[in-house]
């Protein structure tokens, strides 16, 4: 029997900061959380989400400082801000680490329903608001 891919979450264009390695980073994000939703479709979530939150936690650092290097390089405005949001961002995943750490149930649906609401507005928000500053600037 085969099995079905069950996407959260899919990559559109209209989420495109038109920065390549930006773009690339952000699709990973979303693959992360979309093997989480796969996880949980198989009954594999509470399994899982160990392992899929240390990668969370390693890959959101490893973006956040590209994005954030590209931003103070290029003398972004809203840089405080936008370094504000994915503080706040990399906190509350923290907190899930915790919680999960603690035994706490039901956070891989409260997990999935934050990331992917917070991915979607980040991105076509905050994010989509830079990508036209770095393009004037030279950066695709």
């Amino acid at each position: 029997m085969a099995t079905t891919t069950a996407l959260l979450f899919a990559w559109s264009d209209v989420y495109s900061v038109k920065i390549g390695i930006l773009d690339a980073q952000h699709k990973k994000l979303i693959g992360i959380l979309n093997d989480l939703n796969q996880a949980m479709v198989d009954g594999h979530g509470k399994d899982k989400l160990g392992s899929i939150l240390s990668e969370l936690v390693t890959y959101t650092k490893s973006h956040f400082a590209t994005e954030e290097k590209l931003m103070q390089s290029h003398k972004y405005p809203d840089y405080h801000v936008h370094k504000g949001e994915h503080e706040r961002l990399a906190g509350t995943v923290l907190e899930f680490q915790r919680k999960f750490l603690a035994n706490e149930i039901g956070l891989t649906i409260e997990l999935l329903a934050f990331l992917k609401d917070w991915l979607t507005q980040h991105i076509l928000g905050s994010d989509k608001r830079y990508g036209p500053f770095l393009n004037s600037k030279g950066v695709y």
